[in-house]
C-alpha cells in the first residue's frame, strides 16, 4: 500500500531527480527487428535469461535505507531499492519489501513460456531498470483480407515498483506495421496480477494454461471486432469525429469539428492515415481508421523511445488504444 509518507518520499527522490530517469536500458531480440528497432539480435533457441544477459539484465536490487536530505540520517521505516552495479535508484519501499531479482522473474518467464509452449521473442528492461519485461508469442493468428496478419501475444511485466504487481497482459500484434493493442485478462485480471513472482510460482503451469485460455478468448474477440472494422467503410466527417473523441475529448460534443482544431497531431494523424504500412489493405475502412491510431501511438507519438513503449504498452498510450477499439467499433456498428 502507498501511504502519504511514501509519496512524499517519491517527490523527495524526484527534487534529487532520481525517479524521473527515462531510459531504454536494455533490450534483447529474437527474429525480425521490433517495431521500437533497439537490441540486439539473438537466436530463437535462447532461453529468456540468456536473452536477458545480451540485453544487459545480469544487475541484482538491493534495499538501502533512505538519506532524510534534510537531517543527513537514514529512516528506519523508508527504504530505496537500488540497482547494484551503478546505484541508480528504482523506487521507495517499505521495511518489509523483498525484491524480485532479474534472474528470479526471468526464471518465472521461462517456466511459464515453456509451460504453455509459447515462443519468447523479445526481453528487456524499461524506465531506468525500473520494469522487467518478456514478450511471448503463442500459437493463435488471424488473417483478414490482403492477408493482413495479427498475431496473439502475452506480455509479462515483471516491475521494481513498490506497489506495482506481477502482470501478465494480452496483445494483438499487426505484423505488417508492428502496431500493438494490450488488453487484461479476464474481467479484473485479478489472477493474473500478483504481489509478488513467488505467489505465482507455485502453480505455473495452471497459471499458464488459464493464461492462454483467456488469451485465446481475448484473441477470438478481437478477430470479430477486426473482421467488423475491415468490412465497414467510414464517412469522412466521422474519422474528424473519431480523431476528436480520442483527441480532443473536451471539444468532442461541438457541432461543428473542423482539421483547425487539431494543428500538428491532426496533421500527423491525417498522413499517417493514408502512409501507414497496410492502409492499402485495407483502404477507407475503420480497421484503417483504427490502426492509424495504433500506428501513431506506437510509432510516431513523442520523442523518447523508452517513454513511448512504455506508455504505448502500460500507460496512457495503452488505454487511448482500447478507446480507439471501441469507439471505432461503436462507429462501424452504426455505419
Amino acid at each position: 500500500m502507498v501511504t502519504s509518507s511514501s509519496q512524499s518520499l517519491i517527490w523527495l527522490m524526484s527534487e534529487r531527480g532520481e525517479t524521473m530517469v527515462a531510459n531504454v536500458e536494455s533490450m534483447a531480440y529474437a527474429g525480425k527487428v521490433p517495431w521500437h528497432g533497439l537490441g540486439e539480435k539473438v537466436g530463437n533457441d535462447l532461453t529468456p535469461i540468456q536473452m536477458a544477459r545480451n540485453a544487459g539484465l545480469e544487475w541484482n536490487v538491493e534495499k538501502k535505507p533512505f538519506i532524510n536530505p534534510v537531517t543527513g540520517k537514514p529512516s528506519t521505516e523508508w527504504f530505496v531499492l537500488v540497482r547494484d552495479t551503478d546505484g541508480q535508484e528504482l523506487s521507495p519501499c517499505g521495511r518489509s519489501y523483498v525484491p524480485t531479482q532479474n534472474e528470479e522473474a526471468l526464471s518465472f518467464f521461462q517456466k511459464f513460456v515453456k509451460s504453455g509452449n509459447m515462443t519468447m521473442e523479445t526481453a528487456g528492461s524499461l524506465d531506468g531498470g525500473r520494469v522487467i519485461w518478456g514478450l511471448a508469442k503463442t500459437s493463435q493468428s488471424f488473417e483478414l483480407p490482403g492477408k493482413d496478419e495479427v498475431k496473439s501475444y502475452l506480455l509479462l511485466v515483471s516491475p521494481h515498483i513498490w506497489g506495482k504487481s506481477l502482470k501478465i497482459m494480452w496483445s494483438g500484434i499487426r505484423v505488417v506495421c508492428q502496431n500493438t493493442l494490450m488488453m487484461a485478462l479476464g474481467a479484473a485480471s485479478e489472477q493474473f496480477s500478483a504481489p509478488h513472482i513467488r505467489e505465482f510460482d507455485v502453480s505455473v503451469q495452471q497459471k499458464a494454461e488459464e493464461a492462454l485460455g483467456l488469451a485465446d478468448v481475448r484473441m477470438e474477440e478481437f478477430k470479430e471486432q477486426a473482421t467488423l472494422l475491415s468490412g465497414t467503410r467510414y464517412k469522412e466527417e466521422d474519422l474528424y469525429k473519431f480523431w476528436m473523441l480520442l483527441f480532443q475529448p473536451s471539444l468532442k460534443n461541438e457541432a461543428t469539428l473542423t482539421p483547425e482544431m487539431f494543428g500538428r497531431t491532426l496533421k500527423i494523424l491525417s498522413e499517417l492515415h493514408y502512409s501507414q504500412p497496410g492502409a492499402n489493405m485495407s483502404e477507407g475502412t475503420w480497421w484503417q481508421a483504427l490502426n492509424g491510431v495504433t500506428y501513431y501511438l506506437d510509432h510516431e507519438a513523442g520523442r523518447d523511445r523508452d517513454a513511448s513503449l512504455t506508455s504505448a504498452w502500460l500507460g496512457q498510450r495503452a488505454a487511448t488504444k482500447r478507446r480507439a477499439l471501441s469507439s471505432a467499433v461503436e462507429f462501424a456498428k452504426a455505419a
